[in-house]
């Protein structure tokens, strides 16, 4: 059982996407409360890590280097002589498991997964298809015997500069009445991304349904084809944003009034910075996976025989997004407009 008098030191340990990072940090307003005193450090990859820099929760953070048996016993090494109290191991994949088994803490909490019980004393839920992949986060604390704040928001680091240079770039736009429509088409697998032509078509039904909108075009490493064909579809009335960092991403996904997105890292950042977000979602569970938090909603095509297959590759021709009316994308963004009182 967990004394929480004995914690004054905690590592969060949250591998992979930048997304699944963004959605661990729902967990800082419930340590905060449990351990006002603790100090609180974060293990995660690049470019995760840029995004935690700024947040206040974040004393240090540690990159997972792996490449090589010299990397994990340094990555190892470095855990253990931080003498921490309490591991939170959130991802809880082998590296993660045995790590936090050598890390010398007294609590040791991870999921419950077969081969992997030993390095743990402290268990998350056993069901992890129950929630959302948000909320898991917070089911895994309650589960250790934490007092969940349930009113928990997602958080995202950025500076003051990053953001003031994003409202000069909304400024200089000179948009007048118009709406700043975010569009994203990046994707971490490429079965999640909507093609660059549904994505066209969409916002050309938005700017006849709509009007008075703009449209910034995000994008990221591996998007500058689709994003620069988006761009000269909507010719004069579109805009690419500039190269940025991860963070310069969040301040750009910040100024928009509302943005449509892929299952990807910028959508669930749209949440993380308040911007409402509707996801376009194809291989993967929006009720597990979609955007968090109200302000926001997702489509996809409910009756299609493959939908939500979990394939990295489609295996058909894509019609999780090929078959989407657009005339549906368009009414379902006019309502998210609307329920956000962006238009009335």
């Amino acid at each position: 059982m967990l004394n929480k008098s004995d914690v004054k030191k905690i590592l969060i340990i949250k591998l992979r996407g930048i997304g699944d990072v963004v959605l661990s940090t729902l967990t800082f307003d419930t340590l905060l409360k449990n351990f006002p005193n603790a100090t609180i450090d974060f293990l995660t990859e690049k470019p995760s890590n840029f995004l935690l820099e700024p947040l206040h929760p974040v004393n240090q953070i540690f990159l997972f280097r792996k490449k090589t048996l010299a990397e994990r016993l340094s990555t190892f090494y470095t855990i253990r002589k931080q003498k921490y109290d309490l591991i939170l191991d959130f991802y809880s994949n082998p590296g993660t498991a045995q790590l936090t088994y050598f890390s010398g803490a007294k609590y040791r909490a991870g999921f419950p997964y077969k081969g992997r019980k030993y390095a743990y004393n402290l268990f998350g839920p056993v069901e992890r298809d129950k929630y959302h992949a948000a909320t898991l986060h917070l089911e895994f604390l309650r589960n250790i015997g934490l007092e969940v704040v349930e009113n928990s928001k997602l958080t995202f680091g950025m500076l003051e500069s990053e953001i003031a240079a994003a409202e000069n770039f909304r400024k200089n736009l000179n948009l007048g009445n118009k709406k700043l429509i975010g569009i994203s088409p990046s994707g971490g697998w490429q079965s999640k991304k909507c093609p660059a032509k549904v994505f066209v078509n969409i916002a050309k039904k938005i700017e006849a349904d709509i009007k008075d909108v703009f449209f910034l075009i995000h994008w990221g490493p591996g998007d500058e084809e689709d994003a620069e064909y988006i761009h000269y579809q909507l010719k004069d009335n579109s805009i690419l944003a500039p190269k940025t960092s991860i963070r310069e991403m969040g301040a750009y996904l910040k100024i928009c009034d509302a943005v449509i997105a892929n299952d990807s890292g910028p959508m669930h950042i749209c949440s993380a910075v308040g911007t409402p977000v509707l996801g376009l979602f194809g291989p993967t569970s929006p009720k597990f996976q979609g955007p968090f938090g109200e302000k926001n909603n997702y489509i996809h095509k409910s009756d299609l025989f493959c939908i939500e297959c979990n394939l990295l590759t489609c295996k058909y021709k894509h019609e999780c997004f090929y078959d989407l009316p657009v005339e549906a994308v368009s009414q379902e963004f006019g309502e998210l407009l609307s329920n956000n009182k962006i238009i009335y």
